[in-house]
């Protein structure tokens, strides 16, 4: 099938638009026809190679469309359902079985390496091979092979134009409070970062009854955007000490705290941020090799780190839930979106990492 992709060529490249074409859907694969691909943090560290997804390469993993073909297998979608893509697992581990999905030990294999898993590849450009598979979809072109396992059907009405971003950041930073840390109502937290996952983050733990929600950022009107979002305080990163200022507003410690910026001085600052007793969550994707310091002293006295991939989400259901928290007014995510035309995807890139002008771009199909 003939189809329109943004690909990238070289490390820290533009995107370049082209023909390409993508093979029939194999065994437990799905043709969706995509509507519209938000533009994740994860798509740019690829682009600069802070992972090692070989180049040339289709990105885009939060998908959304409609199905166009199924392969021999798949029943749990149809030629005209419309789906939310997320990411790809294998569904037979431990992992899977438990309903951990996100930590499933072929999750870097099945999302990052470009290729099957057999090293085969649906798409090709002027009968050349282009990675794809990225995240089981690759979903900057008008047509994605995704796995069964990574689509997550919604409801015919759903305005599937919006939803893609649920496949991922989104649902990371929503699941990070809700599937996660799960905060106590009355609880405190401080959310390191504003952009699309540290509001989300703000949203969901509005939702979940916490009484003071810290947003920690240097953009001023992304700031104003989370007080909007449920955030009770916010500090600017540019002339406040973030740590102290938690510590004096939550009178010790907050409850609990969130880095999604990846930068390790910001996560030792949201650790240092909690009391004793404190847990916190790290979201962010980091180069491969970096490190971080923590004061041992500092974390023997019961505080907690953990790691949070795509929210600890089972897609098929957490993205339905979230999608009717928002019809309730509960997560208008909405509110974090821009829209571009799939051949404006370089301005969209300057708008998201330059100008921050766009939070949560969606590229139209």
């Amino acid at each position: 099938m003939d189809a329109y992709a943004a690909i990238i060529e070289r490390q820290g490249g533009e995107f370049v638009l082209d023909n390409v074409s993508i093979e029939d859907p194999r065994d437990g694969e799905v043709l969706v026809k995509v509507a519209a691909a938000g533009m994740c943090h994860t798509d740019l560290t690829v682009r600069d190679q802070y992972y090692p997804t070989p180049l040339p390469a289709v990105l885009g993993h939060e998908g959304s469309g409609v199905v166009e073909k199924v392969g021999r297998g798949v029943t749990t979608v149809k030629p005209g359902d419309k789906v939310v893509l997320s990411f790809s697992y294998c569904g037979t581990c431990p992992s899977c079985l438990k309903g951990h999905q996100a930590y499933c030990p072929s999750l870097f294999p099945l999302n990052f390496m470009g290729r099957r898993l057999d090293g085969s590849t649906p798409i090709t450009r002027h009968g050349q091979e282009v990675n794809a598979c990225f995240f089981g979809q690759s979903s900057f072109a008008t047509y994605s092979i995704a796995s069964e396992n990574n689509c997550v059907k919604v409801a015919d009405d759903a305005q599937i134009e919006l939803l893609g971003p649920l496949g991922c950041g989104i649902q990371t930073g929503a699941g990070s409070i809700l599937n996660a840390l799960c905060p106590e109502p009355g609880s405190s937290i401080a959310i390191f970062g504003a952009g699309s996952v540290g509001l989300s983050a703000v949203m969901a733990a509005k939702a979940s009854g916490c009484l003071k929600i810290i947003a920690v950022d240097r953009n001023a009107g992304r700031l104003e955007l989370a007080r909007e979002l449920g955030a009770t305080d916010v500090i600017d990163a540019n002339t406040v000490n973030a740590q102290e200022a938690i510590v004096a507003m939550t009178g010790g410690g907050a409850d609990y705290a969130m880095d999604t910026t990846a930068i390790p001085a910001v996560l030792r600052s949201a650790v240092d941020s909690t009391h004793n007793m404190g847990e916190t969550a790290v979201v962010g994707g980091a180069q491969l090799g970096t490190e971080f310091s923590l004061d041992m002293n500092n974390m023997l006295f019961g505080r907690k780190l953990r790691g949070v991939v795509e929210g600890s989400s089972t897609p098929q259901v957490f993205i339905p839930q979230l999608i009717a928290m928002q019809k309730a007014g509960l997560f208008p995510f909405e509110k974090l979106c821009t829209f571009y035309d799939l051949d404006q995807i370089n301005q969209a890139v300057e708008d998201t990492e330059k100008t921050g002008k766009a939070i949560k771009a969606i590229l139209k199909m």
